[in-house]
């Protein structure tokens, strides 16, 4: 059940006594994929050395072979790790991989982020208390990286690029574009202006909702995709049904029947020296 090499999750040379149960374990994370619930790393009090075996409060050396349980130690995690520059984040109430100084602190997403996405990035409130909308686990204790979307929302970094290699390219939260989908835009581009649609489609319009910007547009149908009339996205929704033109030619086909009115009035003066039947007029032809 453990080793002075610590376990698969965290090299140290301790014993966590579970406070729940009393048992000993390497980690939390053991403990919890053998127990039915779940070990509270804040409430340890105690550990094992794996040196000597003597159990102790917890701290950083051991009080009587004085081996080191591990490079890192927090106090208030009780964690026990080699050195990755890792930092306890007070807000965030755990400790983060670091170091400090490449991670800031946003007080509204309530999460440590990269120093790059300071003032460059949609906040949304405690978006790391939510659980990850792809595989539904927790993302604010997690050991896998989150990555944030242009949206704001978090996602495990794995489980992005699951996203990525399958081409699945919309939040599963909100369906905003999870990256810069430029290029893949202008290809579209491209596709339509080589396949117009059949000539019974010309002329079609339908309403989208754009993903992206939330705009409401009338735009030209097409089987590849509706473009976005406002930020020229192609993540849109259809809104309805296909909008028709009238046909150009219908007002040409009625100018016939108009120049056959008088001739056929004619021949009935012709026939008869009484008053003229009325003709029913010609009904407009109906829109297609």
């Amino acid at each position: 059940m453990a080793s002075p090499a610590g376990c698969e999750h965290y090299v140290r040379s301790c014993l966590l006594k579970a406070p729940c149960c009393g048992k000993l374990y390497v980690c939390r994370l053991c403990h919890d994929a053998e127990e039915n619930h779940q070990m509270d790393r804040f409430k340890v009090r105690e550990v094992q050395c794996s040196e000597c075996q003597t159990v102790q409060k917890a701290q950083q050396t051991c009080q009587q072979c004085h081996v080191q349980f591990g490079e890192y130690y927090c106090d208030i995690c009780h964690l026990f790790d080699k050195d990755k520059k890792q930092y306890h984040c007070q807000p965030c109430g755990i400790c983060r991989i670091g170091p400090r100084g490449k991670y800031f602190h946003c007080e509204k997403c309530n999460l440590c982020l990269a120093q790059d996405l300071r003032g460059n990035h949609k906040c949304v409130e405690n978006v790391s208390r939510q659980n990850c909308p792809v595989c539904m686990e927790d993302i604010h204790t997690s050991r896998i990286g989150a990555h944030v979307l242009p949206c704001g929302h978090l996602l495990h970094k794995t489980c992005f690029d699951d996203m990525v290699r399958t081409g699945a390219y919309r939040c599963p939260l909100c369906m905003h574009s999870a990256w810069n989908m430029e290029d893949q835009w202008d290809q579209i581009d491209n596709e339509i202006a080589q396949s117009p649609m059949p000539t019974e489609y010309q002329g079609a319009t339908v309403k989208i909702i754009c993903n992206d910007c939330q705009a409401h547009c009338m735009v030209p149908f097409h089987v590849l995709g509706m473009k976005c009339s406002g930020c020229g996205s192609y993540n849109t929704a259809q809104d309805g049904g296909l909008i028709q033109q009238p046909e150009r030619q219908q007002p040409e086909q009625q100018q016939p029947e108009q120049q056959q009115q008088p001739e056929q009035d004619a021949e009935n003066e012709a026939e008869t020296d009484t008053e003229p039947e009325q003709q029913d007029p010609p009904q407009s032809p109906t829109p297609h």
